[in-house]
C-alpha cells in the first residue's frame, strides 16, 4: 500500500499527454489530474493518522485501502475531466488514511527487534522506489493504455485487503476528537490557492474566479489557524513550532517538496511534448534521476553524522540551482546524452542529500514520545509544498509560453512554432525552480542544529521505529 500510495503520486505524470489528447483535457484540468491527489494525500494525512487511533487501525487501513481501490477504478473508466479530477481527489483521500494507519500496523504486527527493523526498511524502500517507479511503470503502461496506470491499483488493492483482513489484528482504540474541522480548512484553502494560481494565466488575474479563489484561500486557511488554536486535539501541535531551527527546516522542507515534483513534472513533460518522446521512453529517461538521487541519499547518511546539515542542505541545494540553469539554456535538439543525463544526475544527486538531511533535522532535539508526530507533520509539510509550488511554477511557463506566442491545449493542435514556445515555456520554469531551490539554501542558513544533534535524532528515530524506546 505504502508503494501504491507514492507511486500513485507520479504515475499520471508521464500519462498526461495522452490522457489530454483522449479526453480533451484543458491545461489546468491536466494540472489537476496531479495537484488533486497530492493536496488531498498531504492535507488529510495527519487526520488520517488520528481516524486509525480512534477506530482502530485495521479498522481504517481497511477503509483507506477500499476508498483507494474504487477511486482507482473510476479513475480508470473516466471519460471527462470532472469525473477523473474527483476521483483522483477521493484516491488521495484512501491513501491519506491507509498510508499512516498502514506504518503505524507494522509497529503493532511485528515484534520489536530485528523483524520490525525488517518491516520498516521494507516500508522505506516502498516509498523511496515509488516516486521514481511511477514514472517508469507509468510510461510502460501508457504504451498500451493511459488507463492501466489506475486500473493495476484494483487487483493489487483486492489482494491488499485480503491479506489485511486474514492476517492483521486489530488495535485498541481511543475516543478522540478528530479535528475534521482543521483539515478540511487547510486541505480547500490550499485547494482553493492552486485554483487561483491555475486559472490566473487563461483567465487574467481580476477575474471574478480568480479574485474570488484568492479570497477563499486566505479566508480558510486564516480560519484553520484559529481553528487549531482551539481544537481539542489540533492536527498539528503549535509545541511543534517552538523551535527556531525546526520552523526553518519545515519552510525548506516545503520548498523541497515543490522543487521535487516541479522538476518531475516540467522535464517529464518538456521530453514528451517538445522533444516528441514517447510514454515509454519518457519514463525510462528518468532513470539518471533515480541513480542520482540513490547516490545523494547514500552521502547523506553518512555525511550527515560529521558535517552541519546546514551546509549540506546549502551544498546540495547549489548542485539543484546549477542543474535548473543548465536545464534552462536546453533546445528542441538536445541530445539525451549527455545533456539529459547531467541534468537528472547532477539534479537528481541534490535533492537527494536533501531529501535525507531535512527529515533529520525535523526530528532533532525531539523527544522518543513526540518523534512520531513530528514525523508526520514534516511529510504533510512535503506533500503540500510540491502542489503549491507546482501551480505557482506552472502558472509562469503558461504565461511565458502565451506571451511568446504559444497556444495551450493538447500539442497535437500546435504548429513548430508553438511547439517553440512551449519549450521555452517549460525551460524558463526551471529557472524559477532554481529560484525556490536558492530559498532552500536561505531557510537553511536558520537551522542551527550541530552534526551531533542530528546523529542523536538518526539514533532516537531508528530506536523508536524498532520499539526500543
Amino acid at each position: 500500500m505504502q508503494l501504491m500510495a507514492t507511486l500513485d503520486g507520479t504515475i499520471v505524470i508521464v500519462a498526461l499527454p495522452r490522457m489530454q489528447a483522449e479526453l480533451d483535457l484543458s491545461d489546468v484540468a491536466k494540472s489537476w489530474v496531479i495537484t488533486a491527489y497530492v493536496l488531498a494525500f498531504g492535507g488529510l494525512l495527519l487526520l488520517g493518522g488520528r481516524i486509525g487511533d480512534a477506530i482502530g487501525r485495521k479498522r481504517a487501513f481497511l477503509a483507506g485501502v477500499g476508498v483507494f481501490t474504487v477511486a482507482s477504478l473510476v479513475c480508470g473508466l473516466a471519460d471527462d475531466q470532472y469525473t477523473l479530477i474527483i476521483a483522483r481527489a477521493v484516491q488521495g483521500i484512501g491513501a491519506a488514511v491507509a498510508a499512516p494507519t498502514g506504518m503505524a500496523l507494522i509497529a503493532t504486527t511485528y515484534a520489536v527487534g530485528h523483524a520490525r527493523n525488517k518491516a520498516m526498511a521494507v516500508s522505506a524502500a516502498m516509498q523511496a522506489l515509488g516516486s521514481v517507479l511511477g514514472l517508469v511503470l507509468g510510461g510502460l503502461l501508457t504504451v498500451i493504455s493511459w488507463r492501466l496506470a489506475f486500473l493495476i491499483n484494483v487487483p493489487l488493492g483486492l489482494i491488499v485487503m485480503v491479506v489485511a483482513a486474514l492476517r492483521i489484528a486489530e488495535t485498541r482504540h481511543e475516543r478522540l476528537a478528530l479535528d475534521a474541522t482543521g483539515a478540511l480548512l487547510a486541505t480547500v484553502g490550499c485547494g482553493a490557492a492552486v485554483l487561483a494560481f491555475s486559472q490566473g494565466p487563461s483567465r487574467g488575474w481580476a477575474d471574478p474566479w480568480v479574485v474570488g479563489a484568492g479570497i477563499a484561500a486566505v479566508v480558510a486557511l486564516l480560519g484553520y489557524v484559529v481553528a487549531e488554536r482551539r481544537a481539542e486535539h489540533p492536527l498539528v501541535p503549535v509545541s511543534v513550532f517552538d523551535n527556531r531551527s525546526r520552523v526553518a527546516t519545515f519552510v525548506a522542507y516545503f520548498l523541497a517538496g515543490g522543487v521535487m515534483l516541479t522538476v518531475s513534472v516540467m522535464i517529464g513533460l518538456l521530453v514528451q511534448d517538445v522533444l516528441g518522446y514517447s510514454a515509454l521512453k519518457a519514463g525510462i529517461c528518468f532513470m539518471p534521476f533515480a541513480v542520482g538521487m540513490g547516490a545523494g541519499n547514500l552521502l547523506a547518511t553518512r555525511m550527515a553524522l560529521h558535517v552541519a546539515p546546514r551546509w549540506l542542505v546549502i551544498g546540495a541545494g547549489s548542485l539543484v540551482v546549477v542543474a535548473m540553469i543548465f536545464g534552462s539554456t536546453l533546445q528542441r535538439d538536445v541530445a539525451y546524452f549527455p545533456s539529459l543525463v547531467a541534468l537528472f544526475l547532477v539534479g537528481g544527486f541534490g535533492i537527494g542529500v536533501i531529501s535525507v538531511v531535512l527529515p533529520l533535522c525535523a526530528v532533532a532535539q525531539v523527544g522518543p514520545r513526540e518523534i512520531g508526530p513530528v514525523s508526520a507533520v514534516t511529510l504533510m509539510v512535503y506533500n503540500l509544498g510540491g502542489p503549491l509550488m507546482l501551480v505557482v511554477i506552472q502558472a509562469v511557463q503558461t504565461s511565458r509560453t502565451l506571451y511568446l506566442g504559444g497556444t495551450t491545449g493538447p500539442v497535437a493542435r500546435m504548429t513548430p512554432a508553438q511547439l517553440d514556445a512551449l519549450g521555452h515555456g517549460y525551460t524558463y520554469s526551471l529557472l524559477w525552480v532554481a529560484g525556490v531551490a536558492v530559498l532552500v539554501g536561505a531557510a537553511a542558513l536558520a537551522i542551527r542544529f550541530s552534526a551531533s544533534d542530528i546523529a542523536r535524532a538518526q539514533h532516537t528515530r531508528e530506536a523508536v521505529e524498532a520499539g526500543e524506546l
